[in-house]
């Protein structure tokens, strides 16, 4: 039943637009409280005592909801999927990435998204803490901010949850 309750909901403002994603248990209080709607169900059902009913999988809310415009974190998944998971030297694609510093650290480079740069070990190792002018290393791209979309905001759960991609425009041609 706790399985049930951790599985994640997809918010939308009252027009539509995606706001967050929630658990079951956040979702069924805002469904009660009639603050929000259910858009989609899922087939799972979540039974209580005496009723049974489905878990919703997409809610709305009832009235629309002010915030801010999103802006990309910066963590390192978030660089490494920037950089498309691909070292930014050799070019090679691969899960087993390091962050690291185009002007190092140690010589006053900063943790920015313009300083950093997903790079495999080896590459990361040869270059150590030279610029890559230094090391005779060249970048594939110049880092930089990239622009925060729902769809970047949202990709982990677009993979995991294909049927909310109608609710993000553009999502099926850069999300596979």
């Amino acid at each position: 039943m706790s399985a049930a309750l951790q599985s994640s909901v997809l918010v939308l403002n009252q027009d539509y637009e995606p706001l967050n994603v929630c658990n079951v248990r956040r979702a069924i209080v805002l469904l009660g409280h009639g603050k929000a709607e259910v858009v989609e169900e899922s087939e799972r059902l979540l039974r209580s005592f005496r009723d049974a009913f489905k878990v919703p999988s997409v809610i709305r809310m009832v009235y629309y909801i002010r915030r801010p415009r999103p802006i990309a974190r910066l963590t390192r998944r978030e660089i490494f999927a920037r950089d498309g998971f691909c070292c930014q030297y050799c070019g090679t694609k691969t899960q087993d990435l390091t962050l690291d510093h185009v002007l190092p650290r140690a010589r006053g480079g900063e943790h920015t998204w313009e300083n950093l740069v997903a790079a495999c070990r080896a590459c990361n190792h040869r270059k150590a803490g030279r610029t890559p002018q230094e090391a005779r290393m060249r970048l594939r791209s110049k880092p930089a901010r990239p622009r925060a979309t729902l769809v970047t905001i949202f990709r982990r759960y677009l993979e995991n949850h294909p049927g909310w991609r109608i609710f993000f425009p553009g999502a099926a041609a850069r999300v596979s």
